[in-house]
């Protein structure tokens, strides 16, 4: 099968030519504790004025360097050019991972994934995933999400007036929309729920491996030890539905994956460890997140939900808008292939270059008082937050309608809700990962 491997290998160490912004004092995104207090907004808004693409060192992730972009205009622009800003090399990731950290497979998924992939073989996977995501299919579901919309809500009401909106909603939709999509069976579906909180801290438990080194705690051990169960079921549990698939398809997007070719041969376990890792990812861990910090959001800027309960009809722009506040997605690197430029900085073949999706979607520049929620925003669907380009999100629809479907049935029901002012997110800087969001129903 003429399917490349990502090439997992680092760069020496650069920048390869003369630095055209000056390397900000207090910024460092590579600190994954302090993401958990949410993204650097204000790390960003500094960067996009005075150093928009900035050489980034990675002390903590033990790399080369990187190029942080900051605009959306220059987001776009590497986004919109595969060519010259390859997936493949290097992967997605800020860094491909030390070999003695994480494990082994789920750093080798990670790669092996379409979402690491340059055309022609990104481009024939994704056409296999295509017919799970058209409007006929997505019309069918959304009467699904509605329903279990619904179901949730009578759940909590009964469950009392103050709770956990991520256990008791947030992670239950998304769990509940891509079972359906995947064809999971009822039984199976909790075991979702417990993979995501270990990928989750897959960034964390490598950074603490680095850092505790060769005498880890008896805390971080065990962690460890149930880390590395979980991820081995997941894979394990992907591996045999996708081969039952391939003896037996059904109408679902598994069978897509099991069944998907490029250049007319199936896919290697290798790739459909990759595929299984991305869909379970993707299609749960970003909606999730948005569903919760949409919450935090409309209990911030109050004046902008009492719009929304007072016209539920400005709920399908305002979903847009959700997505640009929130971003759940925080970044995604791209590798160049060769010696370019980025608003005037030179750019080395095989140097990193990072896009900042959360920097972009607060671009001034494009969007007017930024950092304000604004429910009726004439142009909140220029938001980058599904990427752009050959590699946009392909289930982006689907976000949209249980984001739309959650929030209009919600603020109908419960119009008085909002966030207590308890919330957990994980040390990520790759998602925006809340773990927990208390609410009041009011």
């Amino acid at each position: 099968m003429d399917l490349i491997s990502v090439t997992a290998v680092e760069g020496k160490a650069g920048p390869g030519f003369p630095l055209e912004y000056p390397k900000l004092a207090g910024v460092d995104l590579t600190d994954i504790a302090g993401f958990s207090k949410g993204q650097p907004w204000d790390q960003y808004a500094r960067m996009r004025a005075e150093a928009p693409v900035m050489w980034h060192e990675e002390r903590r992730f033990g790399g080369p360097g990187f190029w942080a972009v900051t605009r959306h205009a220059d987001i776009m622009s590497v986004n919109g050019d595969p060519d010259t800003f390859s997936s493949q090399r290097g992967g997605i990731l800020m860094a491909t991972g030390n070999a003695d950290q994480g494990h082994v497979l789920l750093r080798r998924a990670s790669l092996d994934a379409m979402i690491n992939m340059d055309a022609p073989n990104h481009l024939q996977l994704r056409r296999e995933h295509m017919p799970y995501f058209t409007p006929a299919y997505l019309r069918a579901l959304t009467d699904r999400v509605k329903d279990e919309v619904t179901r949730l809500l009578d759940a909590m009401e009964a469950e009392g007036r103050e709770l956990d909106l991520v256990k008791a909603f947030s992670s239950q939709l998304p769990l509940f929309t891509l079972c359906e999509i995947l064809g999971v069976p009822q039984e199976d579906r909790p075991k979702f729920l417990r993979w995501m909180h270990y990928l989750e801290m897959a960034q964390d438990l490598a950074m603490r491996q680095a850092t505790e080194g060769v005498t880890p705690t008896l805390e971080l051990m065990q962690f460890i030890g149930e880390f590395n169960n979980n991820v081995e079921e997941m894979f394990e549990y992907g591996r045999d539905m996708l081969h039952r698939r391939r003896a037996d398809p059904q109408k679902d997007l598994m069978s897509a994956i099991a069944m998907a070719q490029v250049d007319g041969t199936l896919l290697s376990d290798e790739y459909l460890d990759g595929s299984w890792l991305l869909i379970v990812f993707a299609g749960n861990d970003t909606t999730r997140n948005t569903l919760s910090g949409t919450m935090k959001l409309l209990t911030e800027f109050p004046d902008q939900k009492a719009r929304l309960v007072a016209d539920p009809s400005l709920l399908g722009g305002a979903v847009s808008e959700f997505i640009r506040m929130v971003t759940p997605v925080i970044y995604m690197r791209r590798t160049a292939t060769t010696d370019t430029e980025i608003a005037g900085q030179r750019i080395a073949e095989g140097e990193k270059v990072i896009m900042w999706y959360g920097s972009g979607n607060r671009d001034e520049t494009v969007f007017e008082n930024a950092a304000q929620l604004d429910v009726t925003r004439a142009n909140a669907d220029k938001h980058i937050a599904f990427g752009y380009g050959p590699h946009v999100c392909i289930g982006k629809r689907v976000a949209q309608i249980q984001l739309e479907e959650a929030y209009r049935q919600i603020l109908a029901r419960f119009p008085n809700i909002q966030w207590t002012g308890d919330i957990d997110i994980a040390p990520n800087n790759f998602v925006h990962a809340i773990r927990s969001l208390g609410v009041s129903l009011g």
